[in-house]
């Protein structure tokens, strides 16, 4: 990453500690992404376990599939974000960790991880989907937010810069299929989501 989009990657968890109650007060509410979670939760069986990652404060996504009747597992690397998910929902299950070193000796139904895996650099994401893959059950499902397009772009969290990056969907597609992944959704700046690039994936019955 170069300085010329004004964001390096290594700051990311920093800017999140530092801003997460500005954070928290301007996240939508609104849930424009529920016709993608909608679509995702019925690839999942009912009461179906869902891992979060870069669950922040918990407001909308977990909220929602808690709300639907999943048992969900937040992950976040920012402190001060999951202090406020545990605030709201003490029973709840909040992990602090790094999607890029995803450990958890277990397997999940379906996971997500929506404005978060896009904050990876491109030479962290293949990674990061090879331990998604270990994570998901036979016939469990993916649900990302990813770039249109190959690249690396500035975004802001509470006025401070924070670094995205994507692969190309050729890429993704390519790295899916390597871990036993099937592509089974994908749309590029989605205006039903504020434009949000969004992907889905299914992992094999039978994959290892």
């Amino acid at each position: 990453m170069s300085d010329t989009i004004g964001a390096s990657p290594e700051d990311t968890q920093q800017v999140y500690e530092r801003q997460a109650a500005a954070f928290d007060n301007t996240r939508s509410r609104a849930l424009f992404e529920a016709r993608w979670l909608a679509r995702f939760a019925a690839c999942l069986p009912n009461s179906g376990r869902v891992l979060d990652l870069g669950c922040g404060a918990g407001e909308p996504i977990a909220r929602w599939f808690m709300a639907e009747g999943f048992a969900v597992t937040g992950v976040d690397f920012a402190a001060p974000m999951l202090d406020l998910a545990r605030a709201r929902w003490p029973e709840g299950d909040w992990r602090q960790g790094d999607m890029r070193k995803l450990d958890l000796g277990e397997t999940f139904d379906g996971i997500i991880a929506w404005n978060s895996f896009f904050h990876l650099r491109q030479d962290e994401q293949p990674t990061c989907i090879a331990h998604m893959a270990r994570h998901l059950a036979p016939g469990g499902s993916l649900l990302i937010t990813v770039g249109p397009g190959a690249g690396e772009a500035a975004g802001t969290v509470g006025g401070e810069p924070v670094y995205h990056a994507s692969l190309s969907p050729a890429g993704y597609a390519t790295c899916l299929e390597e871990n036993g992944l099937r592509l089974t959704g994908f749309l590029a700046e989605d205006p039903d989501t504020n434009s949000h690039t969004v992907l889905m994936a299914r992992k094999e019955e039978q994959a290892v």
